[in-house]
């Protein structure tokens, strides 16, 4: 069987001028054009070759030797060449690009933005592309926790966080408790990983461990409380939200922060405020 978006190997069965004719060495009544230009040179009829298959600017089925960036079921970032009434389309490596429709998009794409997306075939039996990649990711990473590892985000969510496609196909997670100020769908991240769950998926962090990024943390105050002329206007003890919008980090982290800088004598803590020593 001749399998659209997937790579297989066919049998020669028919020689024309415009190429060679395949076939599945089980069915050779069903065939698919190789045009002539990749051929490869001194192939006979009866040789089997590896091809992709997918389908021309006609519809039409057709194979190709060349390798493509993505197959059927995998996830792949790729780069937009244009937008247009349906969509935007895709380099893939191919002669034809894909189309990525509005309605499969998680964000608005302009030419020359590179987007991570998973390959289909749609009702219409065609080839097509989606942002929404959740149920195309992978759950088997090699990754143990402490790991250090990049990926590129595909969905932001305030209730669960920044959901991240490790080396573009592991299923990962930052959650909604870290700081994701200035995240935005397509970037691409160095992680952590915190924890690798039951099922496979990573737990991520962007975040140091704790008595690394404490100190991060500790700089990060100082300068802070510099840049307000010596004092800040609330301590440890203020509302977490204000502390996470000022700061960008959770009160647990902030407390943490200025305890170290209250051992090292850096500030005094006081009932309005933190000042610098």
């Amino acid at each position: 069987m001749i399998q659209l978006g997937k790579r297989q190997e066919l049998k020669i069965v028919k020689r024309v001028e415009f190429g060679v004719y395949l076939a599945d060495t089980d069915n050779a009544e069903e065939r698919v054009l190789l045009p002539g230009k990749e051929v490869p040179e001194g192939t006979q009829i009866g040789d089997v070759i590896s091809v992709f298959i997918y389908r021309d600017s006609k519809d039409r089925l057709i194979s190709t030797t060349r390798e493509p960036l993505i197959s059927v079921g995998q996830t792949a970032l790729l780069r937009v060449t244009d937008v247009g009434k349906y969509g935007a389309f895709l380099d893939w490596n191919l002669e034809k690009d894909l189309l990525l429709p509005f309605k499969e998009q998680t964000t608005q794409l302009k030419p020359g933005d590179k987007c991570l997306v998973a390959l289909y075939i749609d009702k219409s039996n065609r080839l097509c592309t989606t942002m929404k990649v959740y149920r195309y990711l992978r759950t088997d990473s090699p990754y143990q926790k402490n790991d250090m590892v990049e990926g590129v985000v595909y969905e932001i969510n305030e209730k669960f966080g920044v959901f991240v496609a490790v080396d573009d196909c592991y299923s990962g997670l930052i959650p909604a408790r870290e700081p994701a100020q200035g995240i935005r769908v397509s970037d691409r991240l160095k992680m952590r990983v915190a924890d690798v769950l039951e099922d496979g998926k990573l737990t991520l962090s962007i975040r140091d461990k704790a008595y690394i990024q404490m100190n991060k943390d500790a700089d990060e105050i100082m300068k802070l409380i510099e840049r307000k002329g010596g004092k800040l206007s609330f301590n440890d003890k203020a509302d977490p939200e204000l502390i996470r919008c000022e700061t960008g980090m959770s009160k647990n982290e902030f407390k943490r922060a200025v305890g170290n800088l209250y051992k090292q004598r850096l500030i005094m803590i006081e009932t309005d405020g933190i000042r610098k020593i």
